[in-house]
């Protein structure tokens, strides 16, 4: 057992139908944040911090999104 392991986050699901995944991207840090977009009304929501590919592969495959489909707004 490990006192200090790294804790299994809870991935977002996505309503493709409803919402368009995109990543807020930051022109100055380079921060990125998964939001989901409203297909009808365009408001953004984020959902999570990514803050490496490999986060953003996992949220893209548990809702069967390819990740180079995802859209970048900055």
């Amino acid at each position: 057992m490990k006192l200090f392991g790294r804790k299994k986050k809870d991935l977002p699901t996505i309503d493709l139908d409803r919402y368009e995944p995109v990543l807020r991207c930051s022109i100055c840090s380079g921060e990125q944040v998964l939001c989901i977009r409203d297909r009808a009304s365009s408001d953004v929501h984020e959902l999570m911090l990514v803050q490496s590919p490999a986060e953003l592969e996992e949220v893209c495959e548990a809702n069967g999104i390819d990740a180079d489909s995802v859209k970048k707004i900055y």
